[in-house]
């Protein structure tokens, strides 16, 4: 439209308008998510991409949970068996050195009494065979002897046996006759050896074949 002054207006302002509006409408069709730049869309908050960011964090935040549990139950265990392990060699070895402790009572009281056992077995051989209180000496010595027995301590006589110095003391040495009893041969026992399980409490004294 030509204006009296010799201007135009109007018809060129609409095509610079139209112009325009083509060229926005050209962006949004290459740009629909509206990011003019060409960037690519952005990962805002609440978006699918986001939220799989924060499941894979707290999925990871889960593990390092797990790891560190797990690491707590391996220690506490390991401290279980520990314990466990150290109370049960503590109780073996209270019960060896109870058993010890009452082996070695049982060796003293015995080696009190052997003495008196010993003087009953000297009255049983001295004593006459019709002394009336034969009976009575032989009756105590087979009750000290049984309370000896219950106590797990026991008498032996190696008469016959090969010498053994850890179970034997020799008193002395006999010469044997042609056709005796072979050097090293115990052929008399003066008094019978004691012994609690595998401790020897007194060797027995006895007379050896030369």
């Amino acid at each position: 439209m030509t204006n009296t002054d010799g201007t135009v207006t109007g018809a060129g302002t609409s095509r610079a308008a139209d112009a325009e509006g083509a060229h926005k409408g050209h962006e949004r069709d290459l740009f629909p998510d509206g990011n003019a730049s060409g960037e690519g869309p952005a990962a805002a908050s609440g978006t699918p991409v986001a939220d799989e960011v924060e499941e894979a964090a707290e999925l990871a935040g889960d593990l390092d949970e797990l790891v560190r549990t797990a690491a707590q139950r391996d220690e506490y265990l390991a401290l279980a068996q520990r314990t466990q392990a150290d109370f049960e060699n503590y109780r073996k070895r209270v019960a060896r050195e109870a058993a010890a402790a009452q082996e070695r009572g049982s060796a003293t009281l015995a080696k009190e009494l052997l003495p008196a056992l010993d003087n009953l077995d000297r009255a049983l051989d001295a004593a006459a065979a019709d002394d009336p209180l034969l009976e009575g000496v032989r009756l105590v010595r087979t009750e000290l002897n049984a309370a000896l027995g219950r106590a797990g301590i026991e008498s032996y006589s190696p008469l016959g046996e090969a010498f053994d110095p850890s179970l034997h003391e020799a008193m002395a040495t006999l010469p044997q006759p042609p056709g005796g009893k072979p050097s090293g041969t115990v052929v008399e026992v003066y008094q019978p050896g004691y012994r609690l399980g595998k401790n020897i409490i007194r060797p027995a004294r006895v007379v050896v074949a030369a």
